[in-house]
């Protein structure tokens, strides 16, 4: 005491004896009396708090320091989220409402006054505070700390605290924003805005969540984020709002309207695609939109294999692949677009532009072992060359010998092939058949007709 008293003192000589309070000046501490007031309650309250003594904290100078002097000190704010967290857990113990109402709203005070000097305190601590960590803070304990939860002005919180910090944010927060937006939306099902809102959060929390993952180091923090990651999923599958009428619902009306907004697109396509919804015509228009604005090779990929898997427009199909091709330089990707080409043509039994295409194929990748099973198929069905059943049958050993060169090639195919070569073999001719033609096991039989192949007798 005898050391502030000399502090009191100085003040008093160096500022005079006009009192004013930092809050009416825009000063730290205030001037004269006050900045003495400021100095004595800073004091007092500092030392309660050491000890934990939260209530007489609160009672003896937290409470002056916080109304008189708003720029006096950082801690004003640290310690008194502290404090009123704590004498709020204490009301709640003791079933006193109306003690809980005060200290919550006490707390709001805090932040919002925080937020209001958050520039100038900033300029004076010694770890600042970003506005995004502020008012994800503000929402979790408006939803924590608080008897008369108020949804609507939590969400409001909660999304501007994620959308000021984004990848970001605290663990914490995304995960309050899904849990608040699921249960507006639970509130009111009937409001499609808030539908649409829940998807958003969702779309957004979980690319955050993600972000957040990546960055951890700490073994601890790392297992929280991954648990929240669990939960913010859990939140929306719980919510129900996402099935595939209703995100047609949502987005098919305004597809049309949006065809320009790529980043509207991309997000249709997202969110459906989550959901397992690809089928719908809103995904399908929308994807169709975003390849049109930003084309790419992944684009018209995934395009030609949904026409194939979800329409079964083959026709349409060729057309993306195509234009994959077209963009294409990487010849592992080129080589599989080729074959699904292949494929596609082989079940329209347009068997020369399924060769032509596997011939492609293999061109990029040799030992795409799948290509070499497929022309295999194509000679078997293309089997017959002359009018000499034991020589058309001969063609059956052109079919083995790509089988067996698809396992020399790629060994993951091997059983495949093998099962196919059991298959074909059965069908290969008859020695005394090729005897009566005057060939015999180890002979060269040129195979003509669509194969073009030569073959020895086995």
């Amino acid at each position: 005491m005898k050391k502030f008293g000399m502090i009191a003192l100085a003040l008093v000589s160096a500022m005079g004896v006009n009192a004013q309070k930092g809050v009416e000046d825009g000063s730290r501490y205030g001037h004269g009396q006050d900045s003495i007031n400021t100095w004595r309650n800073i004091s007092m309250y500092q030392e309660y708090y050491k000890t934990n003594d939260f209530k007489e904290a609160y009672e003896q100078g937290w409470k002056e320091v916080f109304r008189d002097a708003p720029l006096a000190s950082v801690n004003t704010y640290n310690y008194g989220v502290k404090i009123l967290r704590s004498l709020y857990g204490d009301a709640r113990k003791e079933k006193n409402d109306s003690l809980m109402a005060k200290y919550s709203e006490e707390l709001f005070k805090v932040y919002e006054q925080r937020l209001k000097y958050l520039d100038r305190l900033n300029e004076i601590a010694k770890n600042k505070m970003t506005e995004a960590e502020l008012m994800g803070q503000y929402g979790h304990d408006y939803t924590s700390y608080n008897p008369r939860v108020s949804v609507s002005r939590a969400y409001e919180l909660l999304r501007r605290a994620v959308d000021l910090g984004k990848g970001s944010s605290q663990y914490y927060v995304l995960e309050d924003l899904m849990r608040v937006s699921a249960q507006r939306y639970s509130n009111k099902k009937d409001n499609e805005e808030y539908r649409e809102d829940l998807i958003q959060d969702y779309l957004d929390c979980s690319s955050y969540i993600d972000e957040v993952i990546a960055m951890q180091t700490d073994e601890k923090r790392l297992e929280a984020a991954v648990k929240t990651k669990e939960n913010i999923d859990g939140h929306f599958v719980k919510s129900g709002a996402a099935d595939c009428e209703s995100l047609q619902n949502i987005y098919g009306p305004k597809i049309e309207n949006k065809k320009d907004d790529l980043e509207y697109l991309n997000k249709v396509v997202k969110i459906m695609s989550i959901f397992k919804c690809e089928s719908s015509d809103a995904y399908f228009a929308a994807a169709e939109y975003a390849h049109g604005l930003q084309p790419s090779v992944q684009t018209a990929i995934s395009l030609g294999n949904l026409y194939v898997k979800q329409r079964e427009d083959l026709d349409k199909a060729l057309e993306y692949y195509n234009q994959a091709i077209e963009m294409d330089d990487d010849k592992m990707s080129l080589a599989d677009t080729y074959y699904k080409m292949a494929n596609i043509y082989f079940s329209n039994k347009k068997y020369d532009s399924s060769r032509s295409c596997l011939q492609k194929c293999l061109a990029n990748n040799p030992n795409k072992g799948e290509a070499y099973i497929q022309m295999a198929n194509l000679y078997a069905v293309n089997y017959e060359w002359t009018k000499e059943d034991a020589l058309n049958r001969c063609s059956y050993y052109a079919v083995i010998d790509k089988l067996e060169q698809a396992k020399r090639v790629d060994p993951s195919v091997a059983d495949k092939a093998n099962d196919l070569i059991k298959k074909y073999k059965e069908q290969t001719p008859q020695v005394d058949a090729l005897f009566m033609l005057g060939y015999k096991p180890g002979d060269q039989v040129e195979i003509k007709g669509w194969i073009k192949e030569t073959v020895t007798i086995r």
